[in-house]
């Protein structure tokens, strides 16, 4: 969680009075990650490492951890995390699939002559780009007494500014995934919807990513335009983002029918693209949200997203 913003404008003093000539070594020889750590403890009880402490007068020693530094702006947050998403989507992707080989096993048996749930499993293993391994390890995983099949849930939130979301989840324990989901809307500020209250805000659609860096707009729109497909979705136009090209996306958004179709387009034309893991829920009409509950959705969001039951979580905010 962050700083809270009577903490924030402490922190701004402090340094609009070290520019004006105060020393950046107070007279103890503190460092001044220790003299900051302890004016901010002093202001509001908050430390470097996180957490709310005390300090006795007259005591200056203790134990300085490392910690992520502060991010000073959207732009900055955004292009520290982007790769920790990454890896994390690809984190996601791995065990859905795997949860996907286990039930199909459970259901048709191991093998894939006869089990034409896990022969498919093997050809969008293909399409992903999802190691073997991952595929034999699961054969293998569902051979276990205590391993059940797993069940798709889906459970809708409404989140802050009239944003909504819906969390996808892949279980073999339906009562602990929707515990451990509920938990943590709760503790970060956000309600848990009736059935269908969220759902109708979405479609179900298959979606190519692509970075604005290998593609240019015009050539993605006559792509998508003779494939057949639904929309081409721009990178966002937040300046924050506008020196990370290389980061940004374009979405190409398609039914499931046409998907192999722009598939095979786009690798004749030599564009390099990310694949869904089998299906989006796209937003029919995103909902604008002030910063302030677009960082408390992300929060939520992320959080939600460290479960291991949740495999996607999708919101209607821009």
């Amino acid at each position: 969680m962050s700083c809270s913003s009577t903490t924030i404008r402490a922190f701004g003093s402090l340094l609009v009075r070290f520019s004006n000539g105060v020393s950046l070594k107070p007279s103890n020889s503190l460092s001044l990650n220790s003299y900051l750590s302890r004016k901010l403890s002093s202001l509001g009880g908050y430390s470097s490492s996180g957490k709310w402490v005390s300090f006795e007068n007259g005591v200056h020693d203790r134990k300085i951890s490392t910690f992520t530094p502060l991010c000073m702006g959207r732009r900055s947050c955004k292009i520290a995390g982007r790769k920790t998403a990454q890896d994390a989507k690809k984190t996601k992707l791995y065990a859905r699939f795997g949860k996907e080989v286990v039930s199909a096993v459970k259901k048709g048996g191991p093998s894939p002559v006869s089990n034409t749930a896990l022969a498919a499993l093997f050809e969008k293993a293909k399409e992903l780009d999802i190691p073997r391994d991952i595929i034999d390890r699961n054969i293998k995983r569902a051979s276990e007494k205590d391993q059940e099949a797993y069940i798709e849930k889906f459970y809708e939130v409404y989140g802050y500014g009239g944003a909504g979301m819906v969390v996808q989840v892949l279980t073999d324990k339906v009562n602990r995934s929707v515990a451990r989901v509920r938990e943590v809307v709760r503790d970060y500020g956000g309600k848990m919807a009736d059935s269908g209250s969220m759902m109708f805000k979405f479609k179900r659609a298959r979606v190519l990513n692509i970075k604005s860096k290998d593609a240019d707009k015009d050539q993605l729109l006559a792509i998508a335009l003779d494939s057949g497909a639904d929309d081409v979705i721009e990178p966002s136009s937040d300046e924050d983002d506008a020196e990370e090209d290389s980061e940004s996306y374009y979405k190409i958004v398609s039914s499931m029918e046409n998907y192999t179709a722009i598939l095979t387009r786009l690798k004749e034309e030599g564009i390099t693209f990310e694949t869904d893991n089998g299906f989006e829920l796209v937003p029919l009409t995103p909902v604008e949200v002030d910063d302030e509950a677009m960082d408390l959705n992300k929060e939520m969001m992320a959080k939600l997203l460290e479960l291991d039951d949740v495999d996607a979580v999708y919101t209607d905010q821009k």
